[in-house]
């Protein structure tokens, strides 16, 4: 008999995060699914089954992308998977399961291969960045509890399980209601922050000014990701000025680059540092002349998530937190193009503060409207 919070968690991601209907092709599947995750997508599987859709799925044997990147060409690695343009152009709904059996299986990859990697997504994203805009594509992400996850989060597995069904309450008798809930908190926020045109934000690890006028924030309440927890906006791209210390290490392709610092000037990032890990942000800087600037601006909410794990689809949203994008803005919020999209995360506990047009909106971690 499956564990009741694994079938739970596959109802959340059909019937709430992309509300599957009769008909839709649903994939079942990301580039670094493995086998491990095999009893979430069952019930993941059997849920879009009895929603009246068709399931598909996509899961490669580990390691595959270690040999792309090790042995390809430079010609193999940056060319556009065709399963990725077909998804993109003509399914209805993605549901992406993360199950990695060892999270760092691209941490001795070469830098510049990497970045080239990251391009041959470019053209299957945008097409369903226009896609999601228009309402004809719906996708999720989620995690399922490894061995490999445990580790990173310094946890043993049932202590993660735990962790990971609370973020998502899949451990509850309604979770449904609890993301509808988390959803009409942020819109109230959402909502506030429309029209306004200034964003300060102050504290001991950042001093930074950008724009928000004529841009929207983005009520993540589990439709995209999940778990999810966080409200962001794209900002004005040339309106970014100060800078930024991240408290946590941020990770790409599994490779951790600590006491990231980064300086902007007029939206664009003019001078970068790392104490582990710069040849890696130096290099993704370069990957195109969008990764320069700043492509989301983002407040965590999820008071669930109580710790870093070293897995940015928790810990973005992590409450008492901030994060800003590098990159691509996401879900149609900025204007800003890129092959990346690198989160990076600020601990605002220990006095930060956020003024939109000069009124005190956040401070150490709690809302103030």
């Amino acid at each position: 008999m499956s564990d009741p919070r694994i079938v739970n968690l596959a109802r959340i991601l059909v019937h709430y995060s992309v509300s599957v209907k009769p008909d839709e092709k649903v994939l079942i599947g990301v580039p670094k699914l493995e086998p491990l995750a095999t009893p979430l997508i069952q019930e993941v599987y059997r849920e879009v089954i009895r929603a009246g859709g068709y399931p598909y799925t996509y899961i490669p044997p580990e390691g595959l992308n270690y040999i792309l990147l090790t042995e390809g060409s430079e010609e193999q690695i940056r060319a556009v998977n065709p399963i990725f343009a077909m998804v993109a152009e003509s399914f209805d709904a993605g549901i992406a399961i993360l199950g990695e059996s060892n999270t760092r299986h691209l941490s001795n990859v070469d830098p510049k291969k990497l970045s080239l990697w990251a391009k041959s997504f470019d053209e299957p994203l945008n097409t369903i960045d226009t896609r999601v805009k228009s309402g004809a594509y719906r996708w999720v992400v989620t995690q399922f509890p490894t061995q490999a996850a445990a580790q990173e989060a310094e946890m043993n597995l049932v202590e993660f399980e735990d962790f990971l069904y609370a973020a998502t309450y899949a451990d509850t008798d309604d979770p449904m209601s609890r993301w509808q809930a988390l959803h009409d908190y942020q819109e109230r926020l959402v909502q506030w922050l429309m029209g306004k045109n200034e964003v300060v934000v102050k504290g001991p690890n950042v001093d930074l000014s950008l724009s928000i006028e004529g841009r929207a924030f983005h009520n993540c309440d589990g439709r995209v990701n999940m778990p999810d927890g966080e409200i962001f906006t794209g900002p004005v791209e040339n309106s970014v000025n100060g800078w930024v210390r991240f408290s946590y290490p941020a990770i790409y392709a599994g490779r951790e680059v600590e006491d990231v610092e980064l300086h902007f000037e007029v939206g664009k990032v003019v001078q970068a540092s790392a104490k582990k890990g710069e040849d890696l942000l130096l290099e993704m800087l370069d990957t195109d002349a969008g990764a320069r600037y700043m492509g989301e601006f983002a407040i965590g909410t999820n008071n669930k998530i109580e710790r870093f794990i070293k897995s940015m689809l928790f810990d973005e949203k992590l409450g008492g937190t901030i994060h800003m994008a590098l990159g691509h803005s996401a879900l149609g919020t900025g204007e800003n193009e890129s092959a990346i999209h690198w989160d990076m995360l600020c601990d605002m506990r220990d006095g930060g503060q956020i003024f939109v047009d000069g009124e005190l909106f956040y401070d150490s971690g709690e809302f103030r409207i």
